[in-house]
Protein backbone atom coordinates (compact mmCIF):
# COMPACT_ATOMS: atom_id res chain seq x y z
CA UNK A 1 0.00 0.00 0.00
CA UNK A 2 2.50 1.97 0.77
CA UNK A 3 4.74 1.71 -2.32
CA UNK A 4 1.39 2.44 -4.20
CA UNK A 5 0.48 5.67 -1.99
CA UNK A 6 4.28 6.72 -2.99
CA UNK A 7 3.69 6.01 -6.84
CA UNK A 8 0.54 7.81 -7.00
CA UNK A 9 1.63 11.20 -5.22
CA UNK A 10 4.41 11.10 -7.72
CA UNK A 11 2.28 10.95 -10.83
CA UNK A 12 -0.18 13.82 -8.74
CA UNK A 13 2.82 15.88 -8.62
CA UNK A 14 3.45 15.50 -12.65
CA UNK A 15 0.04 15.98 -13.23
CA UNK A 16 -0.79 19.18 -10.89
CA UNK A 17 2.83 21.20 -11.57
CA UNK A 18 3.43 20.15 -15.16
CA UNK A 19 1.14 18.69 -17.00
CA UNK A 20 -2.13 20.56 -16.33
CA UNK A 21 -1.30 24.06 -15.74
CA UNK A 22 1.51 24.66 -18.42
CA UNK A 23 -0.77 23.79 -21.16
CA UNK A 24 -2.92 26.65 -20.01
CA UNK A 25 0.15 29.03 -20.62
CA UNK A 26 0.24 28.80 -23.41
CA UNK A 27 -0.44 32.02 -25.46
CA UNK A 28 -1.75 32.02 -29.11
CA UNK A 29 1.29 30.63 -30.86
CA UNK A 30 1.48 28.00 -28.47
CA UNK A 31 4.47 29.52 -26.65
CA UNK A 32 5.17 29.46 -22.78
CA UNK A 33 6.76 31.93 -22.01
CA UNK A 34 8.78 32.39 -18.34
CA UNK A 35 10.52 35.29 -16.72
CA UNK A 36 14.25 35.32 -15.61
CA UNK A 37 15.00 36.80 -12.49
CA UNK A 38 18.44 38.53 -12.03
CA UNK A 39 18.16 39.41 -8.30
CA UNK A 40 16.24 36.84 -6.72
CA UNK A 41 18.89 34.37 -5.63
CA UNK A 42 22.19 35.32 -3.58
CA UNK A 43 24.59 33.38 -5.78
CA UNK A 44 23.82 35.17 -8.67
CA UNK A 45 22.07 32.19 -10.93
CA UNK A 46 18.94 32.56 -12.92
CA UNK A 47 15.94 32.03 -11.52
CA UNK A 48 12.78 31.17 -13.76
CA UNK A 49 8.98 32.03 -12.83
CA UNK A 50 5.82 32.47 -13.90
CA UNK A 51 5.71 29.53 -15.08
CA UNK A 52 9.36 28.04 -13.55
CA UNK A 53 11.13 26.38 -16.68
CA UNK A 54 14.19 25.83 -14.81
CA UNK A 55 12.37 22.85 -12.78
CA UNK A 56 10.67 20.39 -15.54
CA UNK A 57 12.02 16.98 -14.63
CA UNK A 58 15.17 15.45 -16.43
CA UNK A 59 16.42 12.25 -14.60
CA UNK A 60 13.99 9.34 -13.48
CA UNK A 61 11.31 6.99 -15.67
CA UNK A 62 9.17 10.34 -16.52
CA UNK A 63 12.18 13.00 -17.17
CA UNK A 64 12.58 12.92 -20.74
CA UNK A 65 9.17 12.31 -21.40
CA UNK A 66 7.91 14.92 -19.81
CA UNK A 67 11.00 17.45 -21.93
CA UNK A 68 9.66 16.20 -25.06
CA UNK A 69 6.50 17.77 -24.36
CA UNK A 70 8.24 20.60 -25.22
CA UNK A 71 8.88 21.05 -29.06
CA UNK A 72 10.49 23.59 -31.39
CA UNK A 73 8.70 25.41 -33.44
CA UNK A 74 7.48 24.02 -37.30
CA UNK A 75 10.67 23.44 -39.45
CA UNK A 76 12.97 24.31 -36.31
CA UNK A 77 15.11 22.23 -34.19
CA UNK A 78 16.15 22.64 -30.19
CA UNK A 79 19.88 22.97 -29.22
CA UNK A 80 20.78 21.88 -26.03
CA UNK A 81 24.01 22.59 -24.22
CA UNK A 82 25.25 22.35 -20.78
CA UNK A 83 28.27 22.45 -18.64
CA UNK A 84 30.41 19.25 -17.73
CA UNK A 85 30.42 19.52 -13.61
CA UNK A 86 31.23 23.34 -13.98
CA UNK A 87 31.06 23.97 -10.34
CA UNK A 88 33.26 20.98 -9.59
CA UNK A 89 35.83 22.79 -12.21
CA UNK A 90 35.46 26.30 -10.82
CA UNK A 91 36.23 24.77 -7.57
CA UNK A 92 39.56 23.06 -9.12
CA UNK A 93 40.18 26.53 -10.64
CA UNK A 94 39.81 28.37 -7.55
CA UNK A 95 41.68 26.20 -5.07
CA UNK A 96 44.13 24.88 -7.18
CA UNK A 97 44.29 21.47 -5.72
CA UNK A 98 46.38 19.50 -7.56
CA UNK A 99 44.46 15.83 -7.66
CA UNK A 100 41.38 18.30 -9.04
CA UNK A 101 43.59 19.96 -11.63
CA UNK A 102 45.32 16.62 -12.56
CA UNK A 103 41.77 14.46 -13.13
CA UNK A 104 40.21 17.21 -14.99
CA UNK A 105 43.20 18.21 -16.83
CA UNK A 106 43.31 14.45 -18.07
CA UNK A 107 39.35 13.74 -18.81
CA UNK A 108 39.47 11.53 -16.11
CA UNK A 109 36.10 10.83 -14.17
CA UNK A 110 36.34 13.38 -10.92
CA UNK A 111 34.68 11.25 -8.77
CA UNK A 112 36.41 7.49 -9.54
CA UNK A 113 39.77 9.86 -9.25
CA UNK A 114 38.67 11.06 -5.63
CA UNK A 115 37.39 7.95 -4.51
CA UNK A 116 40.72 6.33 -5.68
CA UNK A 117 42.70 8.61 -3.32
CA UNK A 118 40.03 7.68 -0.47
CA UNK A 119 40.09 4.32 -0.09
CA UNK A 120 43.66 3.76 -1.82
CA UNK A 121 43.34 2.16 -4.73
CA UNK A 122 43.67 2.60 -8.11
CA UNK A 123 40.54 4.12 -10.15
CA UNK A 124 39.81 0.77 -11.97
CA UNK A 125 39.45 -1.21 -9.03
CA UNK A 126 37.01 1.68 -7.40
CA UNK A 127 33.33 0.16 -7.01
CA UNK A 128 30.35 1.79 -7.66
CA UNK A 129 29.57 2.06 -4.21
CA UNK A 130 33.24 3.98 -3.64
CA UNK A 131 32.34 6.32 -6.32
CA UNK A 132 28.76 7.38 -5.44
CA UNK A 133 30.30 7.94 -2.28
CA UNK A 134 33.35 10.44 -3.37
CA UNK A 135 30.36 12.04 -5.91
CA UNK A 136 27.92 12.58 -3.01
CA UNK A 137 31.13 14.35 -0.73
CA UNK A 138 32.48 16.41 -3.88
CA UNK A 139 29.53 18.31 -4.52
CA UNK A 140 28.09 17.84 -1.25
CA UNK A 141 30.67 20.20 0.44
CA UNK A 142 30.32 22.64 -1.72
CA UNK A 143 27.34 23.44 -0.35
CA UNK A 144 28.16 23.32 3.27
CA UNK A 145 27.45 19.42 3.75
CA UNK A 146 27.74 18.47 7.46
CA UNK A 147 28.52 15.12 9.25
CA UNK A 148 24.84 14.70 10.17
CA UNK A 149 23.80 14.81 6.51
CA UNK A 150 26.76 13.01 5.05
CA UNK A 151 25.60 10.17 7.60
CA UNK A 152 21.75 10.04 6.08
CA UNK A 153 22.50 10.37 2.57
CA UNK A 154 25.22 7.70 2.48
CA UNK A 155 23.53 5.61 5.57
CA UNK A 156 26.46 5.44 7.52
CA UNK A 157 27.15 6.20 11.01
CA UNK A 158 27.46 10.06 12.69
CA UNK A 159 31.28 8.74 13.31
CA UNK A 160 31.95 7.40 10.11
CA UNK A 161 30.67 10.17 8.65
CA UNK A 162 33.07 12.84 10.35
CA UNK A 163 36.21 10.67 9.53
CA UNK A 164 35.15 10.32 5.67
CA UNK A 165 35.31 14.46 5.69
CA UNK A 166 38.71 14.05 7.60
CA UNK A 167 40.36 12.08 5.35
CA UNK A 168 38.74 13.84 2.19
CA UNK A 169 40.48 17.25 3.69
CA UNK A 170 43.63 15.25 4.77
CA UNK A 171 43.87 13.65 1.53
CA UNK A 172 42.80 16.97 -0.77
CA UNK A 173 44.72 19.68 1.13
CA UNK A 174 43.94 22.03 -1.09
CA UNK A 175 40.61 22.47 -0.74
CA UNK A 176 40.77 22.69 3.14
CA UNK A 177 42.81 25.55 2.68
CA UNK A 178 40.71 26.72 -0.10
CA UNK A 179 37.66 27.03 2.37
CA UNK A 180 39.78 28.21 5.09
CA UNK A 181 41.14 30.96 2.60
CA UNK A 182 37.24 32.25 1.52
CA UNK A 183 35.86 32.32 5.48
CA UNK A 184 38.88 33.96 7.21
CA UNK A 185 38.96 36.80 4.84
CA UNK A 186 34.97 37.09 4.73
CA UNK A 187 35.31 37.23 8.82
CA UNK A 188 37.00 40.56 7.82
CA UNK A 189 35.68 42.47 5.07
CA UNK A 190 32.19 40.94 6.44
CA UNK A 191 31.25 39.39 2.41
CA UNK A 192 32.88 37.55 -0.76
CA UNK A 193 33.81 37.99 -4.35
CA UNK A 194 32.58 35.53 -7.21
CA UNK A 195 34.99 35.61 -10.38
CA UNK A 196 33.23 38.13 -12.35
CA UNK A 197 34.03 40.61 -8.77
CA UNK A 198 30.22 40.09 -7.57
CA UNK A 199 29.45 40.70 -4.12
CA UNK A 200 27.66 38.74 -1.29
CA UNK A 201 27.46 40.43 2.13
CA UNK A 202 27.63 37.93 4.75
CA UNK A 203 26.36 39.94 8.83
CA UNK A 204 26.20 37.05 10.09
CA UNK A 205 30.09 35.15 9.86
CA UNK A 206 31.38 36.59 12.84
CA UNK A 207 28.38 36.39 14.69
CA UNK A 208 28.36 35.08 17.81
CA UNK A 209 25.45 32.68 17.19
CA UNK A 210 27.26 29.53 16.26
CA UNK A 211 24.48 28.59 14.35
CA UNK A 212 24.13 32.12 11.97
CA UNK A 213 28.18 31.94 11.69
CA UNK A 214 27.90 28.32 10.72
CA UNK A 215 25.60 28.89 7.90
CA UNK A 216 27.05 32.37 6.66
CA UNK A 217 30.38 30.14 6.36
CA UNK A 218 28.65 27.81 4.25
CA UNK A 219 27.11 30.71 2.41
CA UNK A 220 30.28 32.30 1.96
CA UNK A 221 32.29 28.77 0.21
CA UNK A 222 28.49 28.28 -1.67
CA UNK A 223 28.53 31.73 -3.33
CA UNK A 224 31.85 31.81 -4.42
CA UNK A 225 31.90 28.56 -6.13
CA UNK A 226 28.28 28.29 -7.30
CA UNK A 227 28.94 31.93 -8.03
CA UNK A 228 31.31 31.60 -10.04
CA UNK A 229 29.34 29.58 -12.04
CA UNK A 230 26.74 31.69 -12.56
CA UNK A 231 29.29 34.13 -13.52
CA UNK A 232 30.98 32.11 -16.46
CA UNK A 233 27.10 30.77 -17.91
CA UNK A 234 25.97 34.55 -18.12
CA UNK A 235 29.17 35.64 -20.50
CA UNK A 236 28.12 32.40 -22.52
CA UNK A 237 24.61 34.29 -23.06
CA UNK A 238 26.02 37.48 -23.48
CA UNK A 239 28.43 35.92 -26.37
CA UNK A 240 25.53 33.90 -27.56
CA UNK A 241 23.23 37.15 -27.73
CA UNK A 242 26.29 39.19 -29.58
CA UNK A 243 26.94 36.47 -31.42
CA UNK A 244 27.25 37.39 -35.34
CA UNK A 245 27.31 33.82 -36.28
CA UNK A 246 24.44 32.51 -34.47
CA UNK A 247 22.49 35.70 -35.34
CA UNK A 248 23.12 34.53 -39.37
CA UNK A 249 21.85 31.04 -38.66
CA UNK A 250 18.24 32.94 -36.79
CA UNK A 251 19.48 30.85 -33.91
CA UNK A 252 17.61 32.33 -30.93
CA UNK A 253 18.56 31.78 -27.20
CA UNK A 254 15.26 30.73 -25.44
CA UNK A 255 15.85 29.23 -22.00
CA UNK A 256 18.40 28.99 -19.01
CA UNK A 257 18.58 26.26 -17.13
CA UNK A 258 21.41 27.02 -14.85
CA UNK A 259 24.35 24.96 -16.71
CA UNK A 260 22.09 24.75 -19.28
CA UNK A 261 21.35 27.36 -22.67
CA UNK A 262 18.84 26.32 -24.96
CA UNK A 263 18.64 27.70 -28.64
CA UNK A 264 15.75 27.35 -31.34
CA UNK A 265 17.33 27.62 -34.82
CA UNK A 266 15.89 26.67 -38.17
CA UNK A 267 16.36 23.40 -38.43
CA UNK A 268 18.89 23.17 -41.35
CA UNK A 269 21.00 24.99 -39.09
CA UNK A 270 21.00 22.92 -36.35
CA UNK A 271 24.35 21.00 -36.07
CA UNK A 272 25.98 24.34 -37.20
CA UNK A 273 24.37 25.89 -34.17
CA UNK A 274 24.87 23.74 -31.63
CA UNK A 275 28.82 23.71 -32.51
CA UNK A 276 28.87 27.42 -32.51
CA UNK A 277 27.15 27.43 -29.20
CA UNK A 278 29.50 25.07 -27.53
CA UNK A 279 32.39 26.87 -28.45
CA UNK A 280 31.12 30.36 -27.51
CA UNK A 281 30.61 28.63 -24.11
CA UNK A 282 34.29 26.98 -23.29
CA UNK A 283 35.78 30.27 -25.02
CA UNK A 284 34.53 32.88 -23.13
CA UNK A 285 36.57 32.38 -19.78
CA UNK A 286 40.21 31.26 -19.20
CA UNK A 287 40.34 28.74 -16.27
CA UNK A 288 43.29 26.54 -15.53
CA UNK A 289 41.14 23.86 -16.01
CA UNK A 290 39.82 22.89 -20.06
CA UNK A 291 35.23 23.56 -19.61
CA UNK A 292 33.69 21.15 -21.60
CA UNK A 293 29.97 21.49 -22.75
CA UNK A 294 28.46 18.55 -23.60
CA UNK A 295 25.21 19.41 -26.55
CA UNK A 296 22.89 17.72 -28.90
CA UNK A 297 19.71 18.56 -31.17
CA UNK A 298 16.16 17.42 -31.30
CA UNK A 299 12.77 18.36 -32.39
CA UNK A 300 12.06 18.29 -28.75
CA UNK A 301 13.35 19.37 -25.58
CA UNK A 302 14.00 15.46 -23.99
CA UNK A 303 15.59 14.26 -27.87
CA UNK A 304 17.65 17.69 -27.91
CA UNK A 305 19.76 17.15 -24.20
Amino acid sequence: LVDRILEFRKLEKLRSTYLAPMPALADADSRIHTTLNNMATATGRLSSSNPNLQNIPIRGEFGRRMRDCFTAGPGNRLVAADYSQIELRVLAHLSGEPALLDAFAHGADIHARTASILFDKPEDAVAPDERRQAKTINFGLLYGMGPQKLSRDLGIKLDAAKAFIARYFERLPGLSAFYEGIVEPAKRDGFVTTLAGRRRLLPDISSANSQLSSQARRQAINTVVQGGAADIIKMAMLAAADDAELAALKAVLVLQIHDELLLETPETAAEQAGARLAGLMTGGISLAVPLEVDWGTGRTWGKAH
